[in-house]
């Protein structure tokens, strides 16, 4: 353990048919599952160029874990986890971190990867005076959570994938008089209306950022107009 703060990424193995099908179409499944991986390695790339803070993936399932040795950088800590839904995942996966000594554990989504890095630092300095940070979605949910102590009601009878999951997870918070700081909210690539943001996002971010999203975007539209 090099750093005090550990960042997961809440990851899965990307299969075609299972992983991203709201954007289909325009993509295919296939692509899909590709665009996926692009956004995962891509936010790996976020996190990891950050200073002073370790990086972690949770593995679902925990048997892909090979697949994920091949992806990530020297030194990432690998967490398989397994759970029911994803506040299973979740307490799983900070646990994890906070059991290893780390000092403040913060849970990432892995489909966010234009998430500026500013984002990331104030989740990290946020924590010394709160119980909680979290990043809002603007889907109704959150991009990011993080805490010092692991509080596994904050995940337990949420509504999760839905508009409710942000709300529902503030009321519990309130309930447990516990304090917390939001972030900005940022958006997940979940939709086709997405897609197209994220390509529009790319038009005016630096040419080297995000190189697997950019490949993966580019060749998927080179098949499409060879089709």
């Amino acid at each position: 353990m090099a750093n005090d703060t550990a960042i997961v990424i809440m990851a899965k193995y990307p299969q075609a048919g299972k992983t991203k099908t709201r954007l289909c179409p325009p993509l295919n499944q296939q692509q899909a599952a590709e665009f996926y991986s692009a956004l995962l390695q891509d936010t790996i790339n976020l996190v990891a160029h950050l200073e002073n803070v370790d990086v972690a993936i949770a593995i679902s399932p925990p048997e892909a874990q090979q697949y994920f040795a091949e992806i990530v950088p020297p030194g990432c800590l690998l967490l398989p986890v397994k759970g029911t839904d994803i506040g299973e995942c979740l307490i799983a996966a900070l646990s994890g971190l906070l059991e290893r000594g780390y000092q403040k554990a913060i849970a990432l989504n892995s489909d966010g990867p234009t998430l500026p890095p500013l984002f990331l630092v104030q989740a990290i300095h946020k924590l010394d005076g709160v119980d909680l940070v979290i990043g809002p979605a603007e889907d109704g949910g959150y991009y990011l959570i993080g805490m010092k102590r692991i509080i596994p009601e904050i995940f337990q009878a949420i509504d999760w994938s839905t508009q409710m999951v942000l709300p529902q997870t503030l009321e519990r918070v309130s309930d447990l008089s516990m304090s917390v700081r939001l972030l900005p909210a940022w958006y997940d690539v979940d939709t086709p209306e997405d897609l197209a943001r994220i390509a529009s996002e790319l038009q005016i971010l630096p040419v080297g950022s995000l190189e697997h999203t950019r490949l993966a975007l580019s060749r998927f539209n080179r098949t499409s107009t060879d089709a």
